[in-house]
Protein backbone atom coordinates (compact mmCIF):
# COMPACT_ATOMS: atom_id res chain seq x y z
CA UNK A 1 0.00 0.00 0.00
CA UNK A 2 1.11 3.35 -0.87
CA UNK A 3 1.15 6.13 1.89
CA UNK A 4 -0.82 8.04 0.16
CA UNK A 5 -4.02 5.46 0.62
CA UNK A 6 -3.12 5.31 4.31
CA UNK A 7 -6.79 5.71 6.01
CA UNK A 8 -7.01 8.13 8.45
CA UNK A 9 -9.70 8.99 10.52
CA UNK A 10 -10.53 11.16 13.87
CA UNK A 11 -9.74 8.49 16.94
CA UNK A 12 -13.10 8.53 18.61
CA UNK A 13 -11.65 9.55 22.05
CA UNK A 14 -14.40 8.00 24.10
CA UNK A 15 -14.51 4.81 22.68
CA UNK A 16 -10.35 4.93 23.09
CA UNK A 17 -11.16 5.48 26.64
CA UNK A 18 -13.56 2.64 27.84
CA UNK A 19 -11.47 0.10 25.95
CA UNK A 20 -8.68 1.31 28.09
CA UNK A 21 -10.97 1.37 31.43
CA UNK A 22 -11.81 -2.45 30.85
CA UNK A 23 -8.52 -3.60 29.90
CA UNK A 24 -7.39 -2.13 33.09
CA UNK A 25 -9.69 -3.71 34.95
CA UNK A 26 -7.95 -6.97 33.82
CA UNK A 27 -5.05 -6.03 35.49
CA UNK A 28 -4.24 -7.55 38.97
CA UNK A 29 -8.23 -8.49 41.06
CA UNK A 30 -7.00 -12.37 40.77
CA UNK A 31 -6.51 -12.41 37.27
CA UNK A 32 -3.99 -15.07 36.13
CA UNK A 33 -0.28 -14.05 34.44
CA UNK A 34 -1.18 -15.46 31.22
CA UNK A 35 -4.30 -13.13 31.34
CA UNK A 36 -2.77 -9.80 32.58
CA UNK A 37 0.16 -10.75 29.66
CA UNK A 38 -2.71 -10.77 26.85
CA UNK A 39 -4.81 -7.55 28.67
CA UNK A 40 -0.86 -5.66 27.99
CA UNK A 41 -0.78 -6.96 24.70
CA UNK A 42 -4.29 -5.82 23.75
CA UNK A 43 -3.58 -2.28 25.62
CA UNK A 44 -0.35 -2.62 23.14
CA UNK A 45 -2.49 -2.63 20.24
CA UNK A 46 -4.87 0.43 21.31
CA UNK A 47 -1.90 2.26 21.86
CA UNK A 48 -0.58 1.24 17.88
CA UNK A 49 -4.43 2.32 17.12
CA UNK A 50 -4.07 5.70 18.61
CA UNK A 51 -0.26 6.36 17.73
CA UNK A 52 -0.93 5.48 13.96
CA UNK A 53 -3.92 8.15 13.18
CA UNK A 54 -1.85 10.82 15.42
CA UNK A 55 1.35 10.36 13.12
CA UNK A 56 -1.16 10.32 10.25
CA UNK A 57 -2.41 13.43 11.13
CA UNK A 58 0.68 15.07 12.04
CA UNK A 59 2.67 14.05 9.16
CA UNK A 60 0.21 15.48 6.51
CA UNK A 61 -0.09 18.74 8.55
CA UNK A 62 3.83 19.52 8.48
CA UNK A 63 3.91 18.63 4.71
CA UNK A 64 1.07 21.11 4.04
CA UNK A 65 0.71 23.45 7.36
CA UNK A 66 -1.84 25.37 5.17
CA UNK A 67 -4.41 22.47 4.80
CA UNK A 68 -7.21 23.53 6.73
CA UNK A 69 -8.38 19.55 7.73
CA UNK A 70 -5.07 18.79 9.15
CA UNK A 71 -4.94 22.06 11.22
CA UNK A 72 -8.19 20.92 12.71
CA UNK A 73 -7.11 17.42 12.95
CA UNK A 74 -3.72 18.78 14.72
CA UNK A 75 -5.67 21.31 17.16
CA UNK A 76 -8.02 17.85 18.19
CA UNK A 77 -5.01 15.80 18.88
CA UNK A 78 -3.03 18.67 21.18
CA UNK A 79 -6.02 18.98 23.12
CA UNK A 80 -6.14 14.88 23.43
CA UNK A 81 -3.00 13.87 23.40
CA UNK A 82 -2.87 14.48 27.44
CA UNK A 83 -6.51 12.85 27.90
CA UNK A 84 -5.34 9.51 26.44
CA UNK A 85 -2.37 10.03 28.45
CA UNK A 86 -4.54 10.39 31.75
CA UNK A 87 -6.23 6.77 30.96
CA UNK A 88 -2.98 5.41 30.04
CA UNK A 89 -0.99 6.28 33.29
CA UNK A 90 -4.41 4.71 35.09
CA UNK A 91 -3.23 1.04 33.22
CA UNK A 92 -0.02 1.75 34.02
CA UNK A 93 -0.47 2.39 38.12
CA UNK A 94 -2.44 -1.08 38.07
CA UNK A 95 0.51 -2.58 36.27
CA UNK A 96 3.25 -2.21 38.54
CA UNK A 97 1.09 -3.07 41.35
CA UNK A 98 0.28 -6.23 39.66
CA UNK A 99 1.36 -9.34 41.83
CA UNK A 100 2.76 -10.98 39.06
CA UNK A 101 4.82 -8.17 38.53
CA UNK A 102 8.28 -10.65 38.78
CA UNK A 103 7.18 -12.76 36.25
CA UNK A 104 5.98 -9.88 33.82
CA UNK A 105 9.15 -8.14 34.06
CA UNK A 106 11.03 -11.56 32.74
CA UNK A 107 8.90 -11.70 30.49
CA UNK A 108 9.03 -7.76 29.11
CA UNK A 109 11.90 -6.89 30.57
CA UNK A 110 12.44 -4.30 33.61
CA UNK A 111 12.92 -1.08 31.71
CA UNK A 112 9.01 -1.49 30.38
CA UNK A 113 8.61 -1.02 34.15
CA UNK A 114 11.24 1.80 34.83
CA UNK A 115 8.96 3.79 32.32
CA UNK A 116 5.96 2.82 33.80
CA UNK A 117 7.57 4.62 37.12
CA UNK A 118 8.38 7.83 35.32
CA UNK A 119 5.54 8.22 33.59
CA UNK A 120 3.35 8.21 37.03
CA UNK A 121 6.08 10.83 38.25
CA UNK A 122 5.45 12.89 35.08
CA UNK A 123 1.54 13.26 34.74
CA UNK A 124 -1.48 14.05 37.09
CA UNK A 125 -4.58 14.77 35.39
CA UNK A 126 -4.07 18.08 37.32
CA UNK A 127 -1.61 19.16 34.26
CA UNK A 128 -4.10 17.98 31.67
CA UNK A 129 -4.88 21.51 30.67
CA UNK A 130 -1.10 22.66 30.91
CA UNK A 131 0.01 19.60 28.16
CA UNK A 132 -2.72 21.24 26.03
CA UNK A 133 -1.53 24.49 26.22
CA UNK A 134 1.99 23.22 25.73
CA UNK A 135 1.07 20.90 22.55
CA UNK A 136 -0.85 24.36 21.30
CA UNK A 137 2.02 26.43 21.48
CA UNK A 138 4.83 24.22 20.28
CA UNK A 139 2.32 23.78 16.93
CA UNK A 140 2.39 27.57 17.07
CA UNK A 141 5.98 28.23 16.71
CA UNK A 142 6.23 25.63 14.15
CA UNK A 143 3.68 26.91 11.84
CA UNK A 144 4.67 30.43 12.59
CA UNK A 145 8.41 29.61 11.11
CA UNK A 146 7.00 26.98 8.08
CA UNK A 147 4.84 30.52 7.15
CA UNK A 148 8.45 32.16 6.22
CA UNK A 149 7.95 33.99 2.42
CA UNK A 150 11.75 35.52 2.30
CA UNK A 151 12.04 37.82 -1.12
CA UNK A 152 15.28 37.09 -2.25
CA UNK A 153 17.13 37.68 -5.85
CA UNK A 154 13.58 37.87 -7.60
CA UNK A 155 12.21 34.88 -6.15
CA UNK A 156 10.42 33.75 -2.63
CA UNK A 157 11.74 31.53 -0.91
CA UNK A 158 10.74 29.53 2.68
CA UNK A 159 13.77 29.13 5.34
CA UNK A 160 15.08 25.98 3.85
CA UNK A 161 14.93 27.07 0.70
CA UNK A 162 17.60 29.77 1.51
CA UNK A 163 19.93 27.25 2.57
CA UNK A 164 21.76 27.56 -0.97
CA UNK A 165 22.24 31.13 -0.97
CA UNK A 166 23.86 31.16 2.39
CA UNK A 167 26.48 28.85 1.16
CA UNK A 168 27.09 30.85 -2.44
CA UNK A 169 30.58 31.25 -3.14
CA UNK A 170 29.51 34.97 -3.48
CA UNK A 171 30.34 36.64 -0.25
CA UNK A 172 27.45 39.52 -0.89
CA UNK A 173 24.87 36.88 -1.66
CA UNK A 174 25.99 35.11 1.52
CA UNK A 175 25.80 38.48 3.44
CA UNK A 176 22.33 39.24 1.99
CA UNK A 177 20.63 35.72 2.85
CA UNK A 178 21.80 36.00 6.55
CA UNK A 179 19.84 39.30 6.64
CA UNK A 180 17.09 38.14 5.07
CA UNK A 181 16.70 34.76 7.55
CA UNK A 182 17.24 37.56 9.91
CA UNK A 183 14.68 40.19 9.25
CA UNK A 184 12.06 37.15 8.64
CA UNK A 185 12.33 36.15 12.75
CA UNK A 186 12.80 40.10 13.74
CA UNK A 187 9.77 40.92 12.23
CA UNK A 188 8.45 38.30 14.23
CA UNK A 189 10.37 38.37 17.48
CA UNK A 190 7.71 39.30 19.60
CA UNK A 191 5.74 36.40 18.62
CA UNK A 192 8.95 34.08 19.07
CA UNK A 193 9.59 35.54 22.81
CA UNK A 194 6.33 35.35 23.93
CA UNK A 195 5.66 31.68 22.73
CA UNK A 196 8.98 31.00 24.43
CA UNK A 197 8.20 32.64 27.84
CA UNK A 198 4.87 31.07 27.91
CA UNK A 199 6.26 27.19 27.30
CA UNK A 200 8.88 28.20 29.73
CA UNK A 201 6.11 29.68 32.39
CA UNK A 202 3.85 26.81 31.66
CA UNK A 203 6.47 24.26 31.60
CA UNK A 204 7.72 25.50 35.77
CA UNK A 205 4.32 25.34 36.64
CA UNK A 206 3.58 22.04 35.48
CA UNK A 207 6.93 20.82 37.21
CA UNK A 208 5.59 22.66 40.57
CA UNK A 209 2.46 20.91 40.45
CA UNK A 210 3.89 17.64 40.44
CA UNK A 211 6.26 18.11 43.25
CA UNK A 212 9.58 18.96 41.28
CA UNK A 213 11.32 22.08 42.27
CA UNK A 214 12.01 22.90 38.90
CA UNK A 215 11.58 21.49 34.91
CA UNK A 216 15.17 20.45 34.71
CA UNK A 217 14.64 16.97 36.42
CA UNK A 218 10.95 16.79 34.69
CA UNK A 219 12.49 16.99 31.53
CA UNK A 220 14.97 14.52 32.27
CA UNK A 221 12.10 12.29 33.51
CA UNK A 222 10.38 12.59 30.17
CA UNK A 223 13.08 11.97 28.41
CA UNK A 224 12.79 8.27 30.43
CA UNK A 225 16.73 9.23 31.44
CA UNK A 226 16.90 6.69 34.08
CA UNK A 227 20.57 6.04 33.95
CA UNK A 228 22.30 9.82 34.34
CA UNK A 229 21.38 13.08 35.82
CA UNK A 230 22.43 16.73 34.88
CA UNK A 231 25.60 16.08 36.89
CA UNK A 232 26.91 13.84 34.63
CA UNK A 233 25.85 15.88 31.53
CA UNK A 234 27.58 18.75 33.16
CA UNK A 235 30.63 16.90 33.35
CA UNK A 236 30.44 16.36 29.47
CA UNK A 237 29.87 19.68 28.63
CA UNK A 238 32.96 20.49 30.34
CA UNK A 239 34.91 17.84 28.63
CA UNK A 240 33.83 19.23 25.11
CA UNK A 241 34.54 22.91 26.23
CA UNK A 242 38.07 21.79 27.46
CA UNK A 243 39.12 19.38 24.23
CA UNK A 244 36.78 20.22 21.56
CA UNK A 245 36.05 24.01 21.77
CA UNK A 246 40.00 24.51 20.81
CA UNK A 247 39.96 22.27 18.20
CA UNK A 248 36.94 23.90 16.69
CA UNK A 249 38.08 27.65 17.05
CA UNK A 250 41.55 26.44 14.98
CA UNK A 251 39.30 24.43 12.65
CA UNK A 252 37.23 28.17 11.98
CA UNK A 253 40.48 29.51 11.40
CA UNK A 254 41.85 27.13 8.70
CA UNK A 255 38.52 27.36 7.61
CA UNK A 256 38.80 31.06 7.00
CA UNK A 257 42.11 30.24 5.91
CA UNK A 258 40.88 28.20 3.09
CA UNK A 259 38.58 30.52 1.65
CA UNK A 260 40.56 33.37 1.50
CA UNK A 261 39.02 35.31 4.25
CA UNK A 262 40.94 35.19 7.48
CA UNK A 263 38.76 38.00 9.23
CA UNK A 264 36.14 35.95 8.32
CA UNK A 265 32.31 36.50 9.80
CA UNK A 266 29.36 34.25 10.36
CA UNK A 267 27.80 34.38 7.42
CA UNK A 268 31.19 33.39 5.81
CA UNK A 269 30.89 30.35 8.35
CA UNK A 270 28.78 27.87 5.49
CA UNK A 271 31.17 28.44 2.57
CA UNK A 272 33.73 25.60 3.35
CA UNK A 273 35.59 25.94 0.32
CA UNK A 274 36.62 28.64 -2.23
CA UNK A 275 35.76 26.43 -4.98
CA UNK A 276 32.27 25.86 -3.74
CA UNK A 277 30.65 23.77 -0.62
CA UNK A 278 30.25 19.54 -2.11
CA UNK A 279 26.89 19.57 -3.49
CA UNK A 280 24.73 15.61 -4.81
CA UNK A 281 25.01 16.03 -8.38
CA UNK A 282 21.64 15.59 -8.91
CA UNK A 283 18.24 16.09 -7.77
CA UNK A 284 16.30 14.13 -5.19
CA UNK A 285 14.99 11.42 -7.92
CA UNK A 286 18.83 11.13 -8.94
CA UNK A 287 19.68 10.80 -5.25
CA UNK A 288 16.98 7.97 -4.23
CA UNK A 289 18.52 6.05 -7.17
CA UNK A 290 21.51 6.21 -5.82
CA UNK A 291 20.68 5.58 -2.34
CA UNK A 292 18.62 1.86 -3.80
CA UNK A 293 21.88 1.23 -4.98
CA UNK A 294 23.99 2.04 -2.08
CA UNK A 295 21.89 0.30 0.53
CA UNK A 296 21.57 -3.13 -1.90
CA UNK A 297 25.42 -3.34 -1.67
CA UNK A 298 25.63 -2.65 2.16
CA UNK A 299 23.30 -5.26 3.02
CA UNK A 300 20.18 -7.81 2.85
CA UNK A 301 19.06 -6.07 5.81
CA UNK A 302 19.35 -2.26 3.91
CA UNK A 303 18.39 -3.62 0.89
CA UNK A 304 15.01 -5.01 1.96
CA UNK A 305 14.07 -2.10 4.57
CA UNK A 306 14.93 0.85 1.44
CA UNK A 307 13.14 -1.01 -0.95
CA UNK A 308 9.83 -1.30 1.17
CA UNK A 309 10.30 2.13 1.87
CA UNK A 310 10.57 3.36 -1.66
CA UNK A 311 7.55 1.39 -2.74
CA UNK A 312 5.43 2.15 -0.07
CA UNK A 313 6.41 6.51 -1.26
CA UNK A 314 6.98 6.80 2.47
CA UNK A 315 10.03 9.15 1.63
CA UNK A 316 9.01 13.06 1.90
CA UNK A 317 12.05 14.74 0.71
CA UNK A 318 11.27 18.03 -1.24
CA UNK A 319 10.87 21.40 0.01
CA UNK A 320 7.83 23.16 -0.50
CA UNK A 321 6.01 26.12 0.33
CA UNK A 322 3.91 25.59 3.47
CA UNK A 323 5.43 22.61 4.73
CA UNK A 324 7.58 22.66 8.12
CA UNK A 325 10.86 22.58 8.17
CA UNK A 326 14.03 19.89 9.09
CA UNK A 327 13.89 16.40 9.07
CA UNK A 328 12.34 13.61 10.99
CA UNK A 329 11.94 9.99 10.87
CA UNK A 330 8.95 8.37 12.71
CA UNK A 331 6.89 4.93 12.59
CA UNK A 332 3.13 4.22 11.80
CA UNK A 333 2.27 1.08 13.67
CA UNK A 334 -0.66 -0.22 11.58
CA UNK A 335 1.29 -0.03 8.00
CA UNK A 336 4.59 -1.55 9.76
CA UNK A 337 6.44 1.11 8.61
CA UNK A 338 8.87 4.31 9.03
CA UNK A 339 8.29 7.38 7.26
CA UNK A 340 11.40 10.02 6.65
CA UNK A 341 10.55 13.58 6.23
CA UNK A 342 13.16 16.35 4.91
CA UNK A 343 13.51 19.33 3.23
CA UNK A 344 16.21 18.90 0.14
CA UNK A 345 17.39 21.88 -0.97
CA UNK A 346 20.43 21.41 -3.12
CA UNK A 347 23.21 21.35 -0.54
CA UNK A 348 24.97 18.29 1.18
CA UNK A 349 22.50 18.43 3.48
CA UNK A 350 20.01 16.28 1.28
CA UNK A 351 22.26 13.31 1.56
CA UNK A 352 23.31 13.79 4.95
CA UNK A 353 19.73 14.29 6.13
CA UNK A 354 18.57 11.20 3.90
CA UNK A 355 21.29 9.06 5.39
CA UNK A 356 20.71 10.21 9.52
CA UNK A 357 16.90 9.73 8.74
CA UNK A 358 17.39 6.52 7.20
CA UNK A 359 19.45 5.49 10.58
CA UNK A 360 16.40 5.96 12.33
CA UNK A 361 14.48 4.29 9.95
CA UNK A 362 16.34 1.33 9.81
CA UNK A 363 16.85 0.78 13.60
CA UNK A 364 12.41 1.07 14.05
CA UNK A 365 12.09 -1.11 11.04
CA UNK A 366 14.25 -3.98 12.65
CA UNK A 367 12.71 -3.02 16.13
CA UNK A 368 8.71 -3.02 14.51
CA UNK A 369 8.34 -6.10 16.12
CA UNK A 370 8.99 -5.16 19.71
CA UNK A 371 6.42 -4.18 22.08
CA UNK A 372 5.36 -0.72 21.33
CA UNK A 373 7.63 1.18 24.25
CA UNK A 374 10.91 -1.07 23.01
CA UNK A 375 10.65 -0.16 19.48
CA UNK A 376 12.52 3.32 20.11
CA UNK A 377 15.56 3.64 22.58
CA UNK A 378 15.75 6.89 24.73
CA UNK A 379 16.72 9.56 22.35
CA UNK A 380 20.55 9.88 22.98
CA UNK A 381 20.88 6.22 21.52
CA UNK A 382 18.20 6.94 19.00
CA UNK A 383 20.57 9.48 17.39
CA UNK A 384 23.93 6.32 17.36
CA UNK A 385 21.46 4.89 14.77
CA UNK A 386 21.38 8.16 12.50
CA UNK A 387 24.91 9.49 12.92
CA UNK A 388 26.57 6.45 12.34
CA UNK A 389 24.28 5.62 9.45
CA UNK A 390 25.72 8.93 8.23
CA UNK A 391 29.55 7.54 8.69
CA UNK A 392 28.92 3.62 7.78
CA UNK A 393 27.57 4.58 4.03
CA UNK A 394 31.38 6.63 3.34
CA UNK A 395 31.82 3.91 0.60
CA UNK A 396 29.25 4.98 -1.35
CA UNK A 397 29.52 8.39 -1.05
CA UNK A 398 31.33 9.12 -4.71
CA UNK A 399 27.80 8.13 -5.91
CA UNK A 400 26.42 11.05 -4.78
CA UNK A 401 29.73 13.72 -4.93
CA UNK A 402 31.51 12.20 -7.68
CA UNK A 403 34.10 14.77 -7.91
CA UNK A 404 33.75 16.22 -4.70
CA UNK A 405 34.08 13.12 -2.77
CA UNK A 406 37.29 14.42 -0.93
CA UNK A 407 35.97 18.02 0.02
CA UNK A 408 32.94 15.70 1.47
CA UNK A 409 34.63 13.67 3.44
CA UNK A 410 37.13 16.37 4.95
CA UNK A 411 33.53 18.50 5.70
CA UNK A 412 31.79 15.97 7.21
CA UNK A 413 34.02 15.25 9.73
CA UNK A 414 35.20 18.75 10.46
CA UNK A 415 31.27 19.87 10.55
CA UNK A 416 30.35 17.09 12.72
CA UNK A 417 33.06 17.88 15.15
CA UNK A 418 32.12 21.42 14.90
CA UNK A 419 28.53 20.74 16.01
CA UNK A 420 29.73 19.41 19.16
CA UNK A 421 30.09 23.30 21.47
CA UNK A 422 26.90 23.89 19.43
CA UNK A 423 25.00 21.38 20.18
CA UNK A 424 26.42 21.79 24.56
CA UNK A 425 25.48 25.67 24.25
CA UNK A 426 22.20 24.79 23.01
CA UNK A 427 21.80 22.15 26.31
CA UNK A 428 23.33 24.56 28.85
CA UNK A 429 21.36 27.46 27.49
CA UNK A 430 18.52 25.49 28.37
CA UNK A 431 19.49 24.16 31.86
CA UNK A 432 19.91 28.43 32.60
CA UNK A 433 16.85 29.18 31.14
CA UNK A 434 14.44 26.20 33.51
CA UNK A 435 17.28 27.46 36.48
CA UNK A 436 15.61 30.83 36.30
CA UNK A 437 12.62 31.00 34.86
CA UNK A 438 12.24 34.55 36.40
CA UNK A 439 14.17 35.74 33.18
CA UNK A 440 12.64 38.41 30.98
CA UNK A 441 13.07 37.33 26.98
CA UNK A 442 15.76 40.51 27.01
CA UNK A 443 18.05 38.24 29.48
CA UNK A 444 17.74 35.34 27.76
CA UNK A 445 19.49 36.69 24.91
CA UNK A 446 22.32 37.98 26.70
CA UNK A 447 22.34 34.60 28.26
CA UNK A 448 22.89 32.97 24.58
CA UNK A 449 24.88 35.30 23.43
CA UNK A 450 27.54 34.93 26.20
CA UNK A 451 27.22 30.80 26.17
CA UNK A 452 28.04 31.72 22.56
CA UNK A 453 31.00 33.24 23.17
CA UNK A 454 32.16 30.77 25.42
CA UNK A 455 31.33 27.72 22.68
CA UNK A 456 31.92 29.47 19.29
CA UNK A 457 34.52 32.19 20.40
CA UNK A 458 35.05 32.55 16.72
CA UNK A 459 31.34 33.43 16.02
CA UNK A 460 31.31 37.31 14.56
CA UNK A 461 27.85 38.48 13.61
CA UNK A 462 29.45 41.94 11.79
CA UNK A 463 25.94 44.17 11.01
CA UNK A 464 23.45 42.09 11.76
CA UNK A 465 22.26 43.55 14.98
CA UNK A 466 19.70 40.97 15.46
CA UNK A 467 21.44 37.92 15.69
CA UNK A 468 24.47 40.16 17.63
CA UNK A 469 22.14 40.16 19.99
CA UNK A 470 21.67 36.32 20.83
CA UNK A 471 18.70 35.44 18.77
CA UNK A 472 20.03 32.83 16.88
CA UNK A 473 18.41 29.70 18.78
CA UNK A 474 15.30 31.46 17.71
CA UNK A 475 15.60 29.60 14.64
CA UNK A 476 16.40 26.02 16.52
CA UNK A 477 13.21 24.41 16.97
CA UNK A 478 14.17 21.50 19.47
CA UNK A 479 14.42 24.28 21.91
CA UNK A 480 10.39 25.23 21.64
CA UNK A 481 9.14 21.53 21.56
CA UNK A 482 11.69 19.30 22.89
CA UNK A 483 13.43 20.46 25.90
CA UNK A 484 16.71 18.87 26.96
CA UNK A 485 16.38 17.35 23.66
CA UNK A 486 19.93 18.40 21.82
CA UNK A 487 22.56 17.07 23.83
CA UNK A 488 21.50 13.51 22.59
CA UNK A 489 22.73 14.60 19.49
CA UNK A 490 26.13 15.46 20.39
CA UNK A 491 26.53 12.67 23.07
CA UNK A 492 25.57 10.22 19.91
CA UNK A 493 27.91 11.78 17.42
CA UNK A 494 30.71 10.54 20.17
CA UNK A 495 29.31 7.03 19.43
CA UNK A 496 28.82 7.70 15.62
CA UNK A 497 33.03 8.96 15.55
CA UNK A 498 33.19 5.37 17.10
CA UNK A 499 31.84 3.61 14.53
CA UNK A 500 33.71 5.40 12.02
CA UNK A 501 37.09 4.54 13.77
CA UNK A 502 36.08 0.95 13.57
CA UNK A 503 35.07 1.45 10.21
CA UNK A 504 38.19 2.64 8.84
CA UNK A 505 40.24 -1.09 10.12
CA UNK A 506 37.14 -3.54 9.79
CA UNK A 507 34.17 -2.21 8.22
CA UNK A 508 32.55 -6.11 8.17
CA UNK A 509 32.86 -5.80 11.84
CA UNK A 510 31.90 -2.20 12.50
CA UNK A 511 28.49 -2.68 10.59
CA UNK A 512 27.62 -6.06 12.53
CA UNK A 513 27.79 -4.15 15.72
CA UNK A 514 25.75 -1.59 14.41
CA UNK A 515 23.13 -3.94 13.30
CA UNK A 516 22.73 -6.00 16.85
CA UNK A 517 22.43 -2.55 18.57
CA UNK A 518 19.66 -1.48 15.62
CA UNK A 519 17.88 -4.46 16.94
CA UNK A 520 18.03 -4.18 20.32
CA UNK A 521 15.83 -0.98 19.81
CA UNK A 522 14.89 0.48 23.31
CA UNK A 523 15.21 -2.61 25.46
CA UNK A 524 17.84 -1.44 27.97
CA UNK A 525 18.40 2.07 28.95
CA UNK A 526 21.38 4.56 26.90
CA UNK A 527 24.36 3.14 29.03
CA UNK A 528 23.48 -0.48 28.79
CA UNK A 529 22.95 -0.40 25.13
CA UNK A 530 26.34 1.36 24.93
CA UNK A 531 27.96 -1.77 26.71
CA UNK A 532 26.05 -3.95 24.59
CA UNK A 533 27.49 -2.71 21.34
CA UNK A 534 30.88 -2.42 23.24
CA UNK A 535 30.57 1.46 22.57
CA UNK A 536 32.54 3.84 25.22
CA UNK A 537 30.75 5.69 27.33
CA UNK A 538 30.77 9.40 26.45
CA UNK A 539 30.47 10.50 29.92
CA UNK A 540 33.24 8.54 30.91
CA UNK A 541 36.67 10.90 31.25
CA UNK A 542 38.96 10.98 28.92
CA UNK A 543 36.31 9.39 26.10
CA UNK A 544 36.34 12.53 23.89
CA UNK A 545 39.83 13.11 24.11
CA UNK A 546 40.42 9.71 22.95
CA UNK A 547 37.30 9.61 20.25
CA UNK A 548 38.75 12.97 18.47
CA UNK A 549 42.44 12.25 18.10
CA UNK A 550 42.28 9.50 15.16
CA UNK A 551 39.67 12.31 13.49
CA UNK A 552 42.27 15.07 13.96
CA UNK A 553 44.77 13.14 12.53
CA UNK A 554 42.18 12.58 9.58
CA UNK A 555 42.00 16.10 9.10
CA UNK A 556 45.47 16.75 9.67
CA UNK A 557 46.44 14.32 7.14
CA UNK A 558 44.46 16.56 3.87
CA UNK A 559 45.92 19.39 1.71
CA UNK A 560 42.57 21.22 2.41
CA UNK A 561 43.91 24.16 0.34
CA UNK A 562 44.04 22.03 -2.35
CA UNK A 563 40.12 21.41 -2.28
Amino acid sequence: MKFRDFVYERPNIDVYKQRILELTAMIGEGHSLEKELKTIHNFFQILDEIDTLDNLASIRYSVNTKDPFYEQEMDFADLNRPVIQEFTNQFNAKLLKSNHRPALEKELGSFLFKQAELAQKTFSPEIIPDLQKENQLSTEYHKLLASAKIDFDGGVYNLSQMGPFAQSTNRDTRHRAQHAISGFLANHEDEIDRIYDQLVQLRTQIAHKLGYENFIQLGYDRLRRTDYTWKEVKQYRDQVFEHIVPLVTELAYRQGKRIGIPKFKSYDLALKFLSGNPSPKGDRAWQVERAIQMYHELSPETESFFNRMVDMEVLELDSKPGKTGGGWCTYIPGYETPYIFANFNGTTHDVEVLTHEAGHAFQVYLSRNLIPSYRWPTLEACEIHSMSMEFLTWPWMNLFFENDLKKYQFDHVASSISFLPYGVLVDEFQHEIYAHPEMTPQKRKETWHQLEKKYLPFKDYDDDQFMSKGTFWFKQGHIFSDPFYYIDYTLAQISAFEYWIRSQDNPKNAFESYLSLCKLGGSKPYTELLKAAGLKNPFEKGTIETITRPLKAFLDGIDDMSL
